[in-house]
């Protein structure tokens, strides 16, 4: 799993937190001005100074006020759909740009402190499922028991889902699937690969280009722990149509498949042009700049993947 673009949301919580306060402590609020918040909250139709950043450590601070804000506010909106997904992209985000990446980049991922940021990234991940599975119960009925169930009940609830409802199906998958990449002995967790896979597959049916190829550049990693496994050329495929659907804009799709497919396939020459590529990236160049943040991170992991490419290659 690797960070798409930062959630607009998560840029306009700071500028609603004083109105939002004044509301919590006088006369109970009108319903009216608090989905009026979360719409704004939650709207996605554009780019986010966050995701314009580049500057991680500074998004990394201002973060968790503002998703600490959307969760009071979901609570006082039981019924809207787009806070809890709002709420199920940065806290997926964060766990993984500024709790998981560190550990894996500092190459502290088995000392004790080490365990316990990754053991924070999945309770982020699992924060997340849970407002992704909200959303799903919210907009459709669907529930985490029928998700589990035969696949024919399954595929019956799920066809339930549109267009419109691809980002709340995402958001629900990726910290889902994060999670699994985590805990790979939590049997309970693992057993939940099919519900995942079912839920990739109905959103690529819906609409594969979402995100600029999100949903191809999550299946180049996942579709591996699917019981049919996968095969080179659909890890290649992915990564096709994920580079074309990125428009040069965004870099995590060259770091996603050198390191899942090209590292483990031993391609030492592909993995590192690749990673060059991404290294050499210009993140401020203007078709780029929406996307800034998510491309400082993932071009942070080209670099530190060239500079231990030892610990992958035999030779």
């Amino acid at each position: 799993m690797r960070p798409t673009k930062f959630s607009p949301a998560l840029a306009a919580a700071p500028l609603l937190v004083a109105s939002l306060l004044s509301l919590s402590v006088g006369c109970s609020p009108s319903h009216f001005v608090l989905k009026s918040a979360a719409d704004s909250l939650s709207d996605s139709s554009g780019p986010s100074s966050f995701a314009r950043d580049r500057d991680p450590e500074f998004v990394r601070d201002a973060v968790p006020f503002a998703l600490e804000t959307m969760e009071s506010l979901g609570l006082k909106l039981p019924d809207h759909v787009g806070i809890r997904v709002a709420l199920a992209a940065g806290l997926t985000q964060y766990g993984y740009a500024f709790v998981q990446q560190p550990v894996e980049l500092g190459g502290e991922a088995n000392s004790e402190a080490g365990k316990a940021a990754l053991a924070r990234a999945t309770h982020f991940y699992l924060r997340a499922r849970e407002h992704g599975l909200d959303g799903l119960k919210i907009a459709h009925g669907i529930t985490i028991e029928q998700l589990r169930s035969a696949e024919k009940d399954r595929t019956k609830a799920l066809a339930s889902l549109e267009k419109e409802d691809v980002a709340l199906i995402y958001w629900t998958l990726v910290p889902w699937g994060a999670a699994i990449s985590l805990n790979k002995r939590d049997l309970e967790l693992v057993g939940d690969v099919p519900v995942i896979a079912a839920l990739l597959d109905r959103a690529l049916t819906l609409d594969e280009s979402f995100d600029q190829g999100a949903l191809h550049e999550f299946s180049i990693t996942f579709d591996s722990a699917r019981p049919e496994g996968t095969t080179p050329e659909k890890e290649k495929a992915h990564f096709e149509r994920a580079r074309v659907l990125a428009n040069g804009e965004k870099i995590s799709p060259l770091v996603t498949y050198a390191e899942a497919v090209l590292g483990p396939a031993q391609d030492k020459k592909g993995y590192q042009a690749l990673l060059n590529e991404a290294a050499s990236y210009d993140v401020d160049q203007p078709k780029a700049r929406n996307d800034r943040l998510a491309n400082v991170l993932s071009q942070r992991r080209a670099k530190f993947l060239l500079a231990h490419q030892s610990d992958v290659f035999s030779d």
